[in-house]
């Protein structure tokens, strides 16, 4: 549905986005990650068509996004970082505006607008002005814009940034109902946003795409290992000794958070080759010898470890400083 291949941006002697390929399927639910100047803007600006690639192509369901620019809008909903809503409009009027900008049938108008309204859960704000909503019913209103015209790709820049945690998770609610409906590409700086809701994950740096996975896939390959945080009520000398003999298991440790604060309980973090098959060996070792498995959690490491990490060997791998 999105092919990019090639693609370069220069804006004077600056390269914002470097010879970028990356293909998103139909359907899918794709997020694009990276640090901040990365080139992630820039290329989500690309595909709505705000401006031409220096060299490159990139198309949606077929269409280059320069040569069928207007063809290509027909088909993608856009919600930027910083979105501008009218804020004395009350939603319902701002919706009608947005219907008629986007050339929305008239005889199709009002059903359009109902419908995002449900998707979005904005029917009970329909006659509020934007102004008097939270920042968390203003990017529903956003997101509700960018679905009118039915679009087959919905593009969003950052959609959470801002949002209180209520309002983080009625965002992202919102997004996984979309997942089928549309293809989606977002960006995010939150690498657990980016597990919950895409089925894989591209990470861009100074204009480069650098991986592509899942994002536990991700997690694994910086890693290189299975971490898995435990917390068992047991003789911690013993249970030491019973987890260090669990096959794939390459070292204990103990946890920092708590590792002593509890003297009938013992927390760790275990480091292995695998994951599933050492967590459910260590669960039935530690059941088996009538121990209390209190917890058993996967660990990932944080978008920052990855960054490093990733970037880092991928830096070396090309010789840059």
């Amino acid at each position: 549905m999105i092919e990019v291949r090639e693609l370069t941006k220069f804006f004077g002697a600056v390269r914002a986005v470097d010879r970028a390929s990356l293909s998103v399927l139909r359907g899918e639910v794709v997020g694009l990650l990276g640090p901040n100047g990365s080139g992630k803007t820039t290329l989500m600006r690309i595909l709505t068509g705000f401006f031409p690639p220096t060299s490159g192509s990139a198309r949606i369901d077929g269409l280059d996004v320069q040569t069928h620019s207007l063809a290509v809008r027909r088909k993608v909903g856009y919600v930027p970082e910083q979105v501008v809503l009218y804020p004395e409009l009350p939603v319902r009027r701002f919706l009608r505006f947005a219907a008629d900008v986007k050339g929305v049938p008239r005889g199709r108008c009002a059903g359009a607008i109902a419908e995002v309204m449900a998707a979005c859960g904005l029917e009970e704000m329909a006659r509020r002005p934007i102004r008097k909503l939270s920042r968390g019913y203003r990017q529903r209103v956003a997101i509700a814009q960018a679905l009118l015209n039915d679009p087959e790709v919905l593009i969003l820049d950052e959609p959470t940034v801002g949002l209180d945690p209520r309002q983080t998770v009625e965002v992202r609610s919102l997004i996984r109902t979309l997942a089928g409906r549309c293809t989606v590409l977002l960006s995010t700086h939150i690498l657990p946003e980016a597990s919950m809701l895409c089925g894989r994950v591209i990470i861009i740096d100074r204009g480069r795409i650098v991986a592509e996975d899942t994002a536990a896939g991700l997690a694994r390959r910086v890693e290189g290992v299975a971490r898995t945080a435990l917390r068992i009520a047991g003789s911690r000398r013993e249970i030491v000794a019973a987890l260090e003999g669990v096959p794939g298991v390459d070292r204990v440790e103990a946890a920092e958070e708590g590792a002593v604060a509890d003297a009938a309980t013992a927390r760790f973090i275990v480091v292995s080759r695998e994951a599933d098959p050492v967590r459910q060996e260590i669960a039935a070792r530690v059941v088996g010898r009538g121990w209390g498995l209190l917890e058993l959690r996967p660990l990932e490491p944080s978008l920052e470890e990855l960054f490093v990490r990733l970037l880092g060997s991928e830096r070396r791998g090309t010789g840059d400083a």
